[in-house]
């Protein structure tokens, strides 16, 4: 055994050394995030522990992420035909072309015509094919944008195309980027940006990423581990003490290796896993505290969401469970499960049964013993305990995929649990958000702190949280600048523009190299209105990463305030040139070159905009005011509906269509619009002036001087309204009221208006 050791040794390190060499492109060793070791190509692991690589490789875990290809693309032989979703009104494909596949996009627009298409290769799937799969296309600046067509295994035997989870509604979103938070769950450890792993950073991706959940997710980074392994002389016990094996954590620990993933109090709106500041966020290394790392919150007891069953809530439900809680610590994720291997059919059946009856077939505390409850023919005598006592059960979150339901049971709910339903409507929960994980949380030092933040960070219980988060940052003065930027959100969410600027002025002096803090404070001081000084801001900003499209998109946005068209108009292409794929850019372009007469241009950018987003409804309306001036009043009309359509309760847009109709002499269809816009917002000056035209065409002056006094009263300076006002009143006989609002017109910096008002005045012998 003494000769075999070293030539063990020697063809592992071989091994190691042709994988770090020929690893398909993987950077083989990559510094962990803490700095404390290295994370290796996953397959090194395989060199030495083959048996257990090759088992690892057909679980769920360790198939989770992959590069496409006919090998392992599960549904290929499924249905290909073009999927149509019927909410969205928007068409989908699948397809292959020398050698990559692809997700297309399209809709069917003004006179049959296919428009918005858009196709992106497929870098990545996302999911193993046990329950689901997602497509994820690369960006040139390194992003990843899940694509919204999915696939399935439920409902048919063959599985089914349907909308990725968040998309099945009226607006899929086309630019749903991956974030860190997912690809911790999803993949290996990947590598990122130097500066992108402070929070709030934008979800950039370098390199080659990691196919498939690998070893060190649950063990920690194996650089140490390979190189104890590979130096000559190494003891046994010095090789297993530079990796973390999770069978020697206390039961604690080890059940948060498998926390780590899959404690989800919810998917919803609600900051369920609060990540710590000061860790970056692939900085978890098992065999921590999980509270360490991150920290998590559900909603408040007796707001009825006790009994919420989601699709990564395994941890969540079992928590809940008697055996659970009666186990004394003792029952644990691993209790259950091997996470090297996944046994199926039968013999997964007896080997989860085998497990329940290491308690049950005697008596322990109240709960009596299986073989007497079989005995007494109180219990059927079956091998199956799983099926009965944790069903499967429909997600609410993504209603397409059917799970284990952890919440061990006596008995399932009577009602059908795999019963198809709609995807729920998003509804944002307004409570206190509660900790969960560790819990109690002592509500003292930094943890205050973090429990004001989850009040306030997503907007959740902001009345009771923020003056909280006010009065632990007075008092404790943290020297993390996120602090003090969730404290900016908040008060800029308020409309509280000094207290925003101030607070985010603070995390620029903690953090001064921070691009996102310092193009957030721009942004902020240009919404409080000084420019001058957002200027600079944003200078700085651009100094420290001239390739930002954000940056340079928000300086643009400065400029139009300022009145610097042109330089608004090359920032905001420079943006997009930066980084094409971002949303809403091209539509602000396309504003902007409207405004500005160069209405070709315009056009060609609200293609770009449609194409990226065809749900953007602003897009549709500008589109629609474009053609209108252009005369093209059928499809004007087309896609002021289409607004409309996705945002029923937008006066502007309601107006705009008005304004339209009116130009097309559709008078009554105006009014009706019209008349829908003031009813949403009275004080849309515009809609009232537009109704008073309106009446005034139909000679009903009273009803005309009415709309007219109600869109100066919205807004006094509105020099329009008061000329048509005026003029109104003049033929009504109401001379000196006349002669009020003339003035006010004769002021106007429209040298039009203050000409008509003037030759007005000048008719009722004003001099």
């Amino acid at each position: 055994m003494r000769r075999i050791k070293p030539l063990w040794k020697l063809l592992a390190l071989a091994g190691v050394l042709i994988l770090w060499r020929y690893g398909g492109g993987t950077a083989p060793v990559h510094a962990a995030p803490e700095g404390t070791a290295e994370y290796v190509d996953g397959r090194v692991c395989a060199a030495c522990h083959r048996q257990i690589a090759d088992e690892y490789r057909l679980t769920g875990m360790g198939r989770s992420f992959v590069r496409p290809s006919t090998a392992n693309m599960v549904e290929d032989n499924r249905q290909r035909s073009d999927f149509y979703h019927v909410l969205s009104g928007t068409y989908y494909s699948m397809g292959r072309r020398d050698g990559d596949f692809y997700q297309r996009r399209w809709q069917i627009g003004f006179g049959g015509a296919r428009v918005n298409e858009e196709e992106m290769k497929i870098d990545y799937v996302l999911g193993s094919g046990n329950h689901a799969r997602s497509y994820l296309h690369r960006t040139s600046a390194g992003t990843l944008i899940e694509l919204p067509l999915g696939w399935y295994q439920d409902p048919s035997p063959t599985g089914s195309w349907a909308m990725s989870p968040g998309s099945d509604s009226e607006r899929p979103r086309t630019r749903r980027f991956v974030a860190y938070r997912c690809m911790f769950c999803h993949n290996g450890t990947p590598q990122i940006p130097a500066g992108h792993d402070a929070p709030g950073s934008d979800p950039v991706f370098a390199g080659s990423l990691p196919e498939g959940i690998d070893c060190q997710r649950c063990h920690g980074p194996g650089g140490n581990h390979v190189r104890a392994a590979g130096t000559a002389g190494a003891g046994a016990e010095g090789i297993r003490a530079s990796i973390v094996n999770p069978a020697r954590l206390t039961p604690k620990l080890q059940m948060e290796v498998c926390m780590q993933c899959h404690l989800e109090t919810t998917s919803g709106r609600i900051p369920a896993a609060l990540q710590r500041f000061n860790r970056g966020p692939f900085s978890f290394v098992p065999g921590e505290p999980l509270e360490n790392f991150s920290l998590s919150f559900d909603h408040a007891p007796g707001t009825g969401h006790q009994d919420k069953f989601e699709a990564v809530s395994s941890v969540y439900r079992l928590r809940q469970a008697r055996c659970f809680t009666e186990s004394a610590g003792k029952l644990i994720c691993q209790t259950c499960h091997d996470p090297h291997r996944v046994p199926r059919g039968e013999a997964a059946t007896r080997h989860y049964s085998a497990v329940c009856r290491q308690c049950h077939a005697t008596r322990q505390g109240s709960i009596a013993s299986l073989d007497s409850l079989i005995s007494s023919k109180k219990h059927p005598d079956a091998a199956d305990c799983v099926s009965c006592h944790m069903p499967k059960r429909r997600a609410e979150d993504t209603p397409r995929m059917i799970m284990t339901d952890h919440l061990i049971q006596r008995r399932p709910p009577p009602r059908d649990l795999e019963a198809v339903s709609p995807e729920p409507p998003a509804v944002e929960y307004h409570g206190a958000v509660v900790p969960y994980y560790p819990s109690p949380l002592p509500d003292t030092g930094e943890n205050a702190l973090y429990l004001a933040v989850a009040q306030v960070g997503l907007g959740n219980n902001v009345e009771a949280g923020l003056p909280q988060l006010v009065k632990e940052i007075e008092k404790q003065k943290p020297r993390d600048a996120e602090f003090y930027m969730v404290l900016g959100d908040a008060w800029r969410n308020l409309g509280k523009k000094p207290e925003a600027v101030a607070a985010y002025e603070q995390a620029v002096r903690l953090s001064p190299v921070s691009v996102r803090a310092l193009r957030t404070l721009g942004s902020s001081l240009h919404e409080a209105g000084d420019f001058t000084r957002a200027g600079e801001i944003f200078k700085r900003a651009i100094q420290l990463a001239p390739a930002d499209p954000e940056s340079w998109y928000r300086y643009g946005l400065l400029d139009t305030s300022s009145g610097r068209t042109p330089e608004a108009i090359d920032k905001i292409e420079r943006a997009i040139a930066l980084d094409p794929s971002l949303p809403e850019k091209s539509r602000k372009l396309a504003e902007i070159l409207a405004k500005d007469g160069k209405a070709d241009r315009a056009e060609a950018a609200l293609r770009d905009a449609l194409r990226i987003d065809p749900y953007d409804e602003d897009a549709w309306d500008l589109a629609g005011r474009i053609l209108s001036e252009k005369g093209e009043i059928a499809e004007a009309m087309y896609d002021f509906e289409k607004a409309i359509r996705l945002r029923p309760g937008s006066a502007p847009h309601l107006y705009d269509y008005a304004l339209a109709l009116a130009r097309a002499n559709r008078f009554d269809e105006a009014q009706t619009r019209a008349e829908a816009a003031v009813g949403i917002d009275g004080n849309l000056a515009e809609a009232h002036e537009l109704l008073g035209g309106l009446f005034e065409r139909k000679r009903q002056y009273p009803e005309a001087a009415n709309e007219y006094r109600r869109a100066v009263a919205a807004r006094p300076g509105f020099s329009r309204a008061h000329l048509r006002l005026g003029t109104v009143l003049a033929a009504q006989g109401s001379v000196a009221e006349a002669k009020e609002h003339l003035r006010e017109a004769a002021k106007s910096g429209d040298a039009a208006i203050a000409q008509q008002a003037a030759k007005a005045l000048q008719q009722l012998g004003v001099r």
